[in-house]
């Protein structure tokens, strides 16, 4: 569950009132779209790292200890995401970020999905300023998604040339 709760005496109450025996109950409320996608994440999962159209992007925050990986699957001839998968170890905020990012990339050329921005997401799931480093991460784990599905597409066309030269 999404609530927190102050750690006290003896018994709670409502949002912030003191109870009897000086329990104070904090709660702080997810927005329903983070509810959404933490109780119901989209797209868990992972692909065959090892597979030449699946991209990895792998991103932390040591300060939260947020981790996520999400990973594209492409379609060589026309560049589009048709796949997108995640895992993550982290809050709610946190899941329900990679949990719209993996929705929101797929069908899209990589350089579209590369132009979200942290922003996006933060304002979709109305993320409190606490917890936008989130978000931050589901768009750094897009753009290195790309990064890495291009770099292994650069690795094999090089050893492909290489190949047709040494056979020659």
């Amino acid at each position: 569950m999404l609530t927190h709760f102050a750690r006290g005496v003896t018994k709670p109450s409502v949002l912030g009132q003191q109870a009897t025996g000086g329990l104070i109950l904090l709660k702080r409320a997810y927005h329903e779209k983070v509810v959404d996608h933490y109780n119901n994440p989209r797209n868990v999962g992972s692909f065959d790292k090892n597979d030449p159209t699946v991209g990895t992007g792998l991103v932390g925050a040591p300060a939260c200890g947020d981790v996520m990986k999400l990973q594209i699957k492409v379609d060589e001839s026309s560049g589009e995401i048709v796949d997108a998968c995640f895992k993550t170890f982290g809050c709610g905020s946190a899941i329900a970020s990679s949990s719209l990012a993996s929705e929101w990339i797929k069908g899209k050329p990589m350089n579209e999905a590369i132009s979200i921005k942290n922003r996006d997401i933060a304002k979709h799931l109305s993320l409190p300023p606490v917890k936008l480093h989130c978000s931050m991460l589901a768009e750094d784990a897009i753009k290195a998604a790309v990064k890495d599905y291009r770099q292994k597409k650069e690795k094999l066309s090089v050893e492909a040339y290489v190949h047709v030269e040494t056979a020659a």
